[in-house]
């Protein structure tokens, strides 16, 4: 596989940067980024410049269905934010440096917080339909990692610790929030596989023995990337349907749609909330 270089990279990213600053003089602190069927979670916030994804140089562009590929800058819980309403996954066909690639731009932009959610299997016997759950740690195993190929030491080291993928800090606000909002929250670890086809009943027990208690497609090579970067980093996820091997059942597109629109404002308040607190 071919990496671009260090100048490569920049130069790509710089191109990207002037287009977005072109275009609004925002430089939020915090970046929020929706994930399948999340991206309604764009309604709270007011809106101040929407830039579509194909209209900035080197961003890829979504092809998933419920991914509505627009960067919008605006508030969000009394704070200026940067909101990706879809995000870009490995099994579309994007390299890792291209779904890195956004959270480098926004970063450069002035981003030194993410907020990651997603749609996930709960593997969890305790975790049903529609609940949402905090990230605490994953694991990857999407076969390929976004810090493969040149280091850019500027952005940060060759070998980022990840002992506190997910801030310790932003957890702790989070659950307090979703206490006084009366909002019942899991907190577990999230593993993640290329996909795109669901997986079988003995990859759910195996998973399972992994000590992961969700499993799904994307989140990890953001917050990776985040990570190499020094940024703080909170994970959510909505539970949009139970892998319970013994108890399996096909499930369809329009099925996750429905249990993430049911998750959809209980993650809403959690992280409104937490940015009200910040």
């Amino acid at each position: 596989m071919n990496y671009d270089t260090v100048e490569q990279f920049r130069k790509k990213r710089d191109e990207a940067l002037t287009v977005i600053q072109e275009r609004t003089d925002l430089r939020p602190n915090y970046m929020l980024i929706l994930g399948t069927g999340l991206g309604q979670l764009a309604d709270e916030m007011d809106i101040t410049v929407t830039i579509p994804y194909d209209e900035i140089p080197h961003f890829p562009t979504s092809t998933v269905e419920s991914h509505a590929g627009k960067l919008l800058f605006g508030t969000l819980g009394g704070k200026e934010i940067v909101a990706m309403q879809g995000r870009f996954h490995f099994y579309e066909g994007y390299t890792m440096q291209q779904i890195a690639f956004p959270i480098r731009v926004l970063k450069a932009n002035g981003a030194d917080t993410l907020f990651v959610s997603n749609a996930c299997g709960g593997m969890n016997p305790n975790y049903s339909r529609g609940d949402i759950m905090l990230i605490c740690d994953h694991i990857n195993m999407l076969g390929d990692n976004p810090l493969m190929g040149p280091n850019d030491d500027e952005l940060g080291p060759r070998f980022p610790d990840m002992s506190e993928p997910y801030s310790e800090r932003l957890m702790d606000i989070a659950e307090n929030m979703a206490l006084e909002n009366n909002i019942p929250m899991h907190k577990g670890v999230y593993v993640a596989l290329s996909g795109p086809m669901l997986e079988t009943k003995s990859e759910y027990r195996y998973l399972r023995q992994l000590g992961a208690d969700v499993v799904g497609m994307s989140t990890v090579p953001e917050v990776i990337t985040a990570v190499h970067m020094g940024m703080e980093v909170m994970g959510m996820s909505a539970i949009t349907d139970e892998c319970f091997p013994d108890a399996l059942e096909p499930v369809e597109m329009e099925d996750i749609l429905e249990a993430a629109g049911i998750a959809e404002p209980k993650m809403t308040r959690v992280i409104v909330s937490t940015l009200e607190k910040l």
